[in-house]
């Protein structure tokens, strides 16, 4: 999993932007946080893309749900996709199998 925390731009109430490769669920993912009463300094993920399998299947997908928020350095894109390339033949334990199971097994 690699996870970079990007500079947000002002004047769009957001706090922190969060992309990166989860390699258990094979997709990038997205987060953008917003302030929150209880916590306006770490605030709450807001946009949260990337929680699904596959959900964000290349680095431009996460890129464009965080661009309008955040500075997005020029090479972002070719760095999350080595994060990726890097986990190429990485295998799930056999704990990840048994949550993964539990978490997106069709029901019945």
């Amino acid at each position: 999993m690699s996870r970079y925390e990007l500079k947000t731009k002002p004047g769009n109430g957001v706090i922190k932007a969060v992309i990166g490769w989860d390699r258990p669920l094979q997709t990038f993912f997205a987060q953008v946080f917003t302030p929150t009463d209880e916590d306006p300094e770490e605030g709450e993920a807001t946009i949260w893309l990337g929680t699904e399998p596959g959900e964000l299947p290349n680095p431009e997908a996460a890129i464009r749900v965080v661009e309008a928020y955040a500075e997005v350095p020029e090479t972002l894109a070719a760095t999350l996709a080595a994060d990726r390339l890097v986990t190429i033949g990485v295998q799930d334990g056999a704990h990840q199998v048994r949550a993964k199971l539990g978490l997106f097994a069709p029901r019945s």
